[in-house]
């Protein structure tokens, strides 16, 4: 399972050929997201610069800005793509397929996340990272606010096909797990996961009909 684009953090697109040589626009566009996403996910958005993501990416400095328009249009680019490939497909999809009914796929939520958790390059949350980073204020917190919301939303889905009632808070109180235990894994627990699911077991029951 993968939580990247790349292979991993640090690992560089294909180097391009002077964008001049007419690479097309999909391409020019992907290895710039690409680049990005390592980038971001890394190392949040302030410690990256447009130089960087230029040299990274391999492309020339007009083919960037004839692309996007700003760093700021970038990371907006690169926070829906994290939510495409890391919330949808790496974390509810896999649960999903974890899970045979769904308060195991629930359950199998903090599964994924161990296994997330003892990798090499864990990056942690890049919603509650960019959040944080730039605040609730700046465009770029708000849309990060916003696809915080939509994890919850996907939580709420399944504890309504689970049949729990009051499925609003607890998919609140079941996303104050998923990021508590994001954050304890940054600060070295490993074993962060395991001791959510256990909370987690106990929040399923309290809102069983």
């Amino acid at each position: 399972m993968s939580f990247a684009t790349n292979s991993g953090p640090g690992s560089a697109p294909p180097p391009a050929a002077a964008d001049g040589g007419a690479p097309g626009v999909s391409d020019v566009r992907e290895r710039i997201l690409a680049a990005a996403y390592d980038l971001f996910s890394s190392r949040g958005v302030r410690g990256v610069g447009v130089n960087e993501l230029i040299s990274r990416s391999g492309v020339a400095r007009a083919s960037f800005y004839r692309h996007f328009a700003s760093k700021d249009d970038l990371v907006l680019a690169f926070l829906e793509r994290r939510d495409r490939q890391w919330t949808v497909d790496s974390i509810i999809s896999e649960a999903r397929r974890r899970g045979s009914a769904p308060e195991e796929q629930l359950l199998a939520i903090f599964d994924v996340f161990a296994d997330w958790f003892a990798r090499d390059d864990f990056e942690a949350c890049s919603f509650v990272n960019i959040l944080l980073e730039m605040g609730p204020g700046h465009p770029l917190g708000q849309a990060s606010i916003n696809y915080l919301a939509k994890v919850r939303g996907h939580v709420q889905q399944l504890a309504g096909e689970a049949g729990l009632r009051d499925t609003e808070n607890f998919s609140r109180s079941w996303h104050i797990l998923m990021k508590g235990s994001i954050v304890s894994a940054a600060e070295g627990d490993r074993a962060a996961a395991g001791r959510a699911r256990q909370l987690a077991g106990w929040l399923i029951a309290h809102h069983r009909a």
